[in-house]
């Protein structure tokens, strides 16, 4: 993004008021998941209180899709919509009409997912501009140590449809959150994403909380990436041409390692935070998020139209407690911190 709308933005960002609508929306269609990832806030069998059965067998009709679109398209702002779930959204049964309707707009598609569950012979066609596969691991054994529950299958099937996807030149970016499980893995896996074509390879310090906390890295496996890990991980990327957020990540491990830091994921504080001018996410029972935070609430479309909500009062007052440097549960733990990264970036360059 550049020119006018970029200057609007961030005179927005400087104002403390927004000068568009959301250029990033992030839709979740599906509560029903494939897996039971470990780090997972949903469906960990980690957690402490599970999810009730009722919330994981929910899914957001395909009416209430179409209108959500439309109501975005009245923005005249949005470049790009993420498809996603607090599931996996290749369960859902109308995914791949979901998929196009978001294409038929021309909108930038991303669509997140595990891939194990994909229809590649209906989902390659589609042109999805990314797809973002929560890949966790290089190896069968990390792969089922992450998935509780699943086999080699899982991963060998995985692997068939990140080849497929490949052929048809499709990008995919593997995201590989880091637990005690995967950090050894961290070198492995830029050679995984040399052999499978990947885009670009995403580190993830996993997000602990209510449970999950148990599976988090030990010391030990932290100063290891620090000391050999991540500089072996670097000079393979570089070596293949492997493109990484390993810099990034780095960032994130060192701010995990401070004392107080505890459960710490990102230096939030050190960027700020600029998702409030620019994204919003919609969960399956149209419940509005500030951002990615799912307890972060702005307010829901059953009650209010998502542009009233975007320059309502509740909006408006997080951009002011979050501008201020008044953080909340979770920020420590900011699942868009790259993307506020390149916002404090823009911001603080000519003008």
């Amino acid at each position: 993004m550049k020119g006018a709308r970029l200057d609007a933005v961030l005179a927005g960002m400087r104002a403390g008021r927004p000068a568009t609508g959301p250029l990033h929306v992030h839709i979740d269609v599906t509560n029903t998941c494939n897996a039971a990832c470990v780090t997972c806030w949903d469906h960990s069998p980690l957690l402490t209180e599970g999810r009730p059965a009722a919330w994981k067998r929910r899914r957001l009709p395909i009416a209430r899709f179409h209108a959500l679109l439309a109501s975005l398209a009245a923005f005249g702002s949005v470049e790009s919509v993420v498809v996603s779930g607090m599931g996996e959204p290749l369960t859902h049964p109308d995914i791949y009409e979901m998929l196009a309707a978001v294409k038929a707009q021309g909108w930038g598609l991303t669509l997140m997912t595990n891939l194990v569950a994909a229809d590649i012979e209906r989902l390659a066609p589609i042109g999805i501009d990314q797809v973002l596969v929560g890949v966790q691991g290089a190896s069968p054994t990390t792969h089922m140590a992450f998935h509780p529950g699943w086999t080699e299958d899982h991963f060998f099937k995985m692997c068939a449809h990140l080849r497929a996807l490949a052929r048809v030149g499709t990008r995919v970016r593997h995201v590989q959150v880091i637990n005690r499980d995967t950090a050894p893995e961290v070198p492995a896996m830029v050679r995984f994403g040399k052999l499978f074509g990947a885009d670009r390879v995403n580190f993830k310090l996993a997000s602990l909380a209510d449970g999950t906390e148990g599976c988090a890295m030990t010391d030990e496996q932290r100063a290891w990436l620090l000391a050999e890990g991540i500089p072996e991980a670097r000079r393979i990327a570089t070596e293949g041409r492997v493109p990484t957020n390993l810099d990034l990540f780095e960032r994130q491990v060192r701010a995990s390692a401070e004392p107080e830091a505890a459960l710490v994921t990102v230096p939030i504080a050190e960027v700020g935070c600029w998702m409030g001018y620019v994204y919003t996410r919609v969960t399956v029972d149209e419940d509005v998020l500030y951002c990615c935070n799912t307890n972060v609430h702005v307010g829901s479309l059953r009650d209010a139209d998502l542009a009233a909500l975007w320059t309502g009062p509740r909006w408006n007052a997080l951009r002011d407690e979050l501008g201020a440097g008044r953080y909340l549960r979770g920020c420590e733990r900011c699942g868009k911190f790259e993307q506020n990264v390149k916002w404090a970036e823009r911001l603080a360059g000519p003008g």
